[in-house]
């Protein structure tokens, strides 16, 4: 089926007071009507109706106490297991009262045929019609998670379902797409066909939150015949902390840091060892995305390992799958927001967790044991990926994993991990090329055949931060400890190279202010190295090309980059959608800040930009953006598994957490146990005690293992 929809204006939704309330501005007085609704009075929208109303348990017993001229919903309760009862008796008993009825996932239809089916997974509703108003224009997108529908042939459908690309618009239109109506009226029949489950909108999740109100008051104004519904009512189920504009209480930094430590507990991502033979079979998925842990599950202590986080996916409970993957980075982030809390609020058991969880990485075979404990290795020292791939060292991941040991390592006064932690330094620079680029990733394989010998001969220029600014970050702090000028100067080389190639020559990952980001680190630690003008220069100004996109919430808001430097873009068709990687906006202009791979990386190095230099610049931006990330941490009772978490998207313009969530697995609605919250908290953590990353490992003496370390290193090629 096709349609023509003329109207593809980028339109943005229009934004709620606060995201907290599902409530939208209507005239106070109003004629009630009444409606009779068949479903449970745990229906979502039952619940949140502001029409006199009541529920039945079958169709004749609503008609029958419908008031002439009223309106009938008869609810998908069976869904999707089930259809919907519904006959052409229902119809002629309605006939009878003048009644007009809304009905969905119908197992009958006059005059249509019908089949069961269920969505694909990138699939999102479209608005086909004028219906809603100048709120939601045709082509704008919305989500119906986890679809299951009845498949109908109708001409002029509200609402479809459909691949499509764009951020808030089918900005690609829907010609040779293929559509599905999800809302049509049938006006003989007094009829308005939802062909699956609507009035579930808070329970499943549908966003955004703003346009499904929309959408429920002129189908309420349908069946009524007049404007005379009343908001609907209730708070959605994850939603952010506060509103917008509401005043936020004090301490709420400290009870934000609190809640994000609280959230490793909450989630059940902390693996057990009751629970831990399921990792094995999980991670035979597709990505390792199983369901989430049970909530009643036990809780472990890091000694068994943590998962990666929750993957971008919502099913019809509201419900989001973990991905069971076991990955060196996020562990050692989180290492360091565990080890904050024991410092911060007396736990012991957080500093335990700290442990263990680093005592793990270097105990895994996967992780630092098999060929990367044996010195004769090209990848001796190096960190696996995740503890079940063949062998893939990313210099970035590596690098974040050390940088959140190292401050775990200060905070609980322990030296033990002094040496894994300089030979896996080393193992990654001794990769690293003669201008100081490491590159993407280097696979086991390749290490093998080319020989350690080979990637320091490189004469590799990689201008991407997003893969290679912290290493540089690690190298410096590892320089100032043990005083090897090699690590200084290759380091010193890229930056200046990277600095002078901006922006031409930048490649970017999923937009181009995550590199800006990205370079904030090395570039305020390299004022702790070398302090000049020259550097205090650099760092201000990536800075300030950074905060040109921060607006008034304090949300630093996404940018595409030349095209022709981009890796992991907005899909170019509607059929591209949903099968890379990708980023959350698909141009300009999109309201969106991006806490996976930018906002983070921004509030970390705001944060030592800050303390390097005494600049208050820095700490403005920080403190406007710290206020934001309070505001937008996730709050939910019913799915406590997410809250205290941080969404990978928020748009500040709709107040919600929404954005293009094309991006294969890590989309919209991932939660990144390491990148995203580990270093929110942790900088959180790290404002409550006014101190920096570096200020904290200022007292490390990892230097007395280099001797040893460089004799470890010299029978696989040296360093």
């Amino acid at each position: 089926m096709v349609l023509e929809v003329k109207d593809h204006s980028r339109r943005r939704f229009i934004s709620m007071a606060s995201a907290s309330i599902v409530a939208a501005s209507l005239p106070v007085k109003r004629t009630k009507a009444k409606l009779c609704f068949v479903c449970s009075p745990a229906n979502d929208l039952f619940k949140s109706a502001g029409l006199p109303g009541c529920a039945f348990e079958t169709t004749p017993q609503a008609i029958n106490a419908a008031d002439f001229g009223a309106g009938v919903l008869i609810l998908a309760e069976q869904y999707p297991t089930s259809a919907t009862p519904f006959d052409q008796e229902m119809i002629d008993m309605a006939r009878k009262k003048d009644l007009r009825i809304y009905v969905e996932y119908p197992a009958w239809l006059p005059e249509i045929d019908i089949s069961l089916k269920k969505a694909e997974i990138w699939d999102r509703a479209v608005i086909t019609s004028s219906r809603f108003g100048a709120q939601l224009k045709p082509s704008c997108i919305v989500s119906v998670n986890d679809c299951h529908y009845v498949a109908v042939s109708t001409p002029n459908p509200d609402i479809v379902l459909a691949r499509v690309a764009g951020f808030d618009t089918a900005v690609y239109g829907l010609e040779k797409t293929e559509l599905h109506p999800i809302l049509f009226e049938d006006s003989a029949h007094s009829l308005m066909v939802a062909t699956t489950k609507l009035s579930q909108f808070r329970r499943a999740r549908y966003g955004p939150s703003s346009a499904w109100v929309t959408i429920w008051e002129k189908i309420l104004e349908w069946l009524s015949r007049s404007k005379a519904a009343e908001p609907l009512r209730g708070k959605t189920a994850v939603r952010p902390s506060y509103g917008r504009t509401q005043p936020l209480p004090g301490g709420v930094e400290c009870e934000s840091f609190q809640r994000g430590v609280k959230w490793f507990s909450n989630s059940r991502l902390l693996i057990d060892q009751s629970w831990q033979r399921r990792v094995d079979s999980a991670k035979l998925l597709p990505d390792s995305v199983a369901p989430a842990p049970e909530h009643d599950w036990p809780i472990g202590n890091g000694s068994c390992g943590m998962l990666e986080g929750f993957s971008s996916r919502i099913d019809v409970q509201g419900n989001q799958p973990v991905r069971w993957a076991r990955r060196a980075d996020c562990m050692g982030e989180a290492s360091f927001t565990f080890a904050l809390s024991s410092a911060i609020d007396g736990e012991k058991s957080s500093g335990d967790t700290a442990k263990n969880l680093i005592n793990f990485i270097y105990a895994s075979p996967g992780l630092a044991g098999g060929p990367r404990a044996a010195q004769t290795s090209p990848s001796f020292g190096l960190l696996n990926w995740d503890a079940d791939s063949p062998g893939l060292y990313y210099g970035d991941d590596n690098a974040r994993c050390l940088l959140g040991t190292i401050g775990a390592a200060a905070i609980t006064g322990t030296s033990q991990w002094d040496k894994n932690i300089l030979r896996a330094t080393l193992a990654n620079f001794r990769t690293t090329g003669v201008y100081g680029f490491r590159g993407e990733k280097i696979r086991q394989a390749d290490l093998e055949k080319n020989g350690v010998h080979y990637y320091q001969q490189m004469e590799r220029k990689h201008f991407a931060p997003h893969f290679e600014a912290y290493p540089w970050a690690l190298y410096l702090w590892t320089y100032a400890k043990t005083g090897y000028k090699p690590l200084l100067d290759r380091t010193l080389i890229a930056i200046r190279n990277t600095m002078g190639a901006y922006p031409d020559a930048w490649q970017w990952t999923y937009g181009i202010q995550q590199e800006r980001a990205r370079m904030l680190l090395p570039l305020a630690w390299l004022v702790r190295v070398l302090d000049n003008s020259e550097h205090r220069g650099w760092l201000r100004f990536m800075a300030e090309e950074l905060l040109k996109h921060q607006n008034s919430t304090g949300a630093i808001l996404e940018e595409i980059g030349q095209t022709s430097k981009g890796n992991c873009g907005p899909p170019a068709s509607n059929a591209a959608y949903g099968t890379a990687e990708a980023s959350l906006i698909q141009a300009d202009g999109d309201s969106v800040c991006d806490l996976l791979y930018t906002s983070n990386f921004a509030f970390l190095g705001l944060h030592e930009a800050a303390a390097a230099t005494g600049d208050r610049y820095y700490n403005a931006a920080e403190d406007r953006l710290a206020q934001l990330l309070c505001r937008i941490q996730i709050r939910s009772e019913e799915h406590p598994e997410l809250d205290g978490g941080w969404f990978r998207a928020f748009s500040p313009t709709m107040w919600d957490y929404w954005a293009s969530n094309s991006d294969s697995g890590w989309g919209a609605w991932v939660i990144e146990s390491g990148w995203t919250q580990a270093w929110i908290t942790s900088v959180l953590g790290m404002r409550s005690k006014a101190v920096s990353l570096w200020a904290l490992t200022e007292k490390s003496d990892i230097s007395v293992q280099m001797d040893s370390v460089s004799r470890e290193f010299a029978l696989s090629g040296g360093i």
